[in-house]
């Protein structure tokens, strides 16, 4: 503890108390551990793996398994090269151990979780101290956005956790007079890690966020002390070889570009610039995204305009000889400002930012750590009070809003099902949250529950810390939104749960397993990902009832493909033909079925099963 703070009589005693255990390493990493394990594995197997990305992520993981090729990515039968293929190893690698599941889809991502909060307590530790770590970590922990993004199966918080350690190993070489071979090469490894996880970003980031570091403090002569012919020897052994390997299996073939082409051209500059064939998917307003990297942060947010004026500003700052906290706050901040730049000139979705959120926690937490360390009057303090006003002010509005939708609405019958209450908006369902909009006031009756847990916590919780922070205790105040967050996360996974039959096509998929029998098909109205579900968990294959494109597009070109495209005219000639045919639709009444003889087989979901012949369960 700073003597100064440890001598003044303003200083609360029982935050002085706290400060010697509480901020133990061993103690630190513990508590952390406990509060993952409460707010991200808890429910691991619940819900039921989505549509969309989701499963078409599990099902690459699942058939790289079962064709034990470990290069070549396959959904549905046919090849998906648009991904690097780390985060599918670590999935078919818990299917080997764990088999295949809920729980064993999800569980290397929260791993994965796990390892940016030790990692950003460790860096917060080395750069902030002890109680600046600590507090990063529980920033990071209870924050909004990576538990979202943690609900579906992407690999963009592991880019933030392989961000994490590459800037740690950076500022090591930073304090080395000849940095060492074991820290230069880390740095490497750790990146060429990140463009395994996530392509060329993950080599884009970290050196755009060092390289403007090393301008503005005048010392990009550093680079030469990297070692940089054995690094980029040690980058290229970890990176390239799969790279290589996905090439020579994935060569040109007639009109069909190679994977070269489709990987590093369509997949990064095209999608860059927004020309990426097929364009099947939407953009975040401008505007709208720069709010977001701020709304992930939630309810840590509040504290962020403070943390920010520790950023060095001045030209005279950056060439002085810094701190080692100031210049970790510098790199934090570069570490943010070139994620957004970056897709602010690219096309870009809610998630983007996800890898931004450790440098932001980290800004926060040191922030809070110089709070609670200072005097009791002092201008930290006084702002903590203001932010703390601010943050009970959004407490008071959401609790207003929950509890009026809480009065105004009622719960559905129990037979009701919930898209029956929705209002669609297809437009949005290329946005990752986009389904959510289709919610409408008597909609949110089915989520009485969690609504109401939702909006009560935020108002005791921010309640009870403008009460700590008024009577100086900063770091109560803090464990008071803490506990706050564990129950609005908890309530926000139990109403994920109560919204997935729209957005999941589980129960649909079980209902055709219980009829299937060889030699039948399953066709899908729209792309294969409309219903990705279906193929996950039946295990039989899916054809799609449009025009090439989505997901499949690609892979379908190749000679080897198997068939998945159908036309109107051979759907009707399937149908009409002597093998059974379930139909998967997000319609009531489907065009493609017009003038054909149909039986319902399930609906659930705003989704339907037809069948075009009688089953044990279906009518007419």
């Amino acid at each position: 503890m700073n003597s100064s703070v440890a001598s003044n009589p303003a200083f609360s005693t029982t935050e002085s108390l706290i400060h010697p255990t509480i901020f133990h390493p061993k103690i630190s990493v513990l508590l952390l551990i406990a509060l993952w394990a409460v707010i991200y594995m808890a429910g691991l197997s619940r819900p039921a793996l989505l549509d969309d990305a989701d499963t078409v992520h599990a099902e690459a993981a699942k058939e790289m398994l079962q064709r034990h090729d470990w290069v070549t990515l396959y959904v549905n039968g046919e090849r998906y090269l648009e991904k690097a293929p780390l985060m599918y190893w670590s999935v078919a690698a818990s299917y080997k151990i764990f088999g295949i599941s809920e729980w064993s889809t999800r569980f290397p991502l929260m791993l994965v979780v796990l390892a940016m909060i030790l990692s950003t307590y460790g860096l917060g530790r080395w750069a902030l101290g002890n109680e600046g770590g600590f507090a990063s970590g529980l920033v990071l922990t209870t924050a909004l956005g990576p538990f979202l993004f943690t609900r579906f199966l992407i690999p963009d918080v592991a880019v933030g956790l392989w961000l994490t350690l590459t800037f740690w190993c950076f500022f090591v070489s930073l304090e080395q007079a000849k940095p060492s071979r074991l820290t230069c090469w880390g740095l490497a490894a750790v990146c060429a890690l990140n463009v395994l996880t996530k392509g060329l970003i993950g080599l884009v980031f970290p050196a755009g966020a060092i390289l403007l570091y090393l301008l503005l403090t005048g010392n990009l002569r550093h680079l030469l002390k990297l070692r940089l012919f054995s690094s980029a020897l040690v980058f290229l052994l970890v990176a390239a070889p799969w790279h290589v390997l996905a090439a020579l299996r994935n060569p040109p073939q007639g009109h069909v570009r190679g994977f070269l082409w489709f990987y590093f051209v369509n997949e990064h500059f095209l999608r860059f610039l927004n020309k990426r064939v097929p364009r099947d998917y939407d953009t975040v307003p401008l505007l709208l995204f720069w709010a977001l990297l701020v709304l992930w942060l939630i309810p840590w947010t509040v504290f962020l305009p403070q943390s920010l004026q520790e950023v060095p500003r001045r030209w005279r700052e950056f060439r002085s000889q810094m701190s080692r906290r100031q210049r970790a706050y510098l790199l934090f901040f570069l570490w943010n400002i070139v994620i957004v730049g970056f897709f602010s000139l690219s096309t870009r979705q809610e998630y983007y930012t996800i890898p931004a959120i450790p440098g932001m926690a980290l800004l926060v937490g040191g922030w809070l750590q110089r709070e609670r360390t200072s005097a009791t009057d002092s201008r930290e303090r006084r702002s903590g009070r203001i932010s703390s006003a601010v943050l009970l002010l959004i407490g008071v509005i959401i609790a207003a809003a929950g509890f009026a939708l809480l009065l105004f609405s009622k719960a559905p019958a129990p037979d009701t099902d919930l898209s029956d209450l929705l209002r669609k908006n297809p437009q949005d369902y290329a946005l990752s949250f986009g389904h959510f909009l289709d919610l409408t006031p008597q909609a949110m009756g089915a989520f009485r529950v969690p609504l109401f847990g939702f909006s009560l916590a935020f108002l005791l919780g921010t309640l009870a810390n403008f009460i700590l922070r008024g009577r100086g205790r900063a770091g109560a105040g803090n464990a008071a939104l803490v506990a706050m967050m564990v129950v609005v996360l908890a309530c926000v996974r139990t109403a994920f749960g109560i919204f997935s039959p729209i957005i999941s096509s589980k129960d649909l998929a079980l209902a055709i397993r219980e009829q299937y029998r060889p030699g039948d098909q399953i066709v899908v109205a729209g792309l294969y990902e409309n219903a990705s579900t279906l193929n996950f968990y039946t295990g039989l294959g899916l054809r799609s009832l449009h025009a090439p494109g989505g997901n499949m597009w690609y892979g379908s070109q190749f000679p080897d493909a198997p068939p998945v495209w159908e036309t109107q005219e051979s759907f009707v000639n399937m149908w009409n033909g002597p093998g059974r045919v379930f139909f998967w639709t997000d319609q009531e009444d489907p065009v493609a079925l017009k003038e054909l003889k149909s039986f319902v087989v399930a609906r659930r979901g705003g989704k339907t099963i037809f069948s075009n012949q009688p089953t044990a369960t279906a009518s007419p």
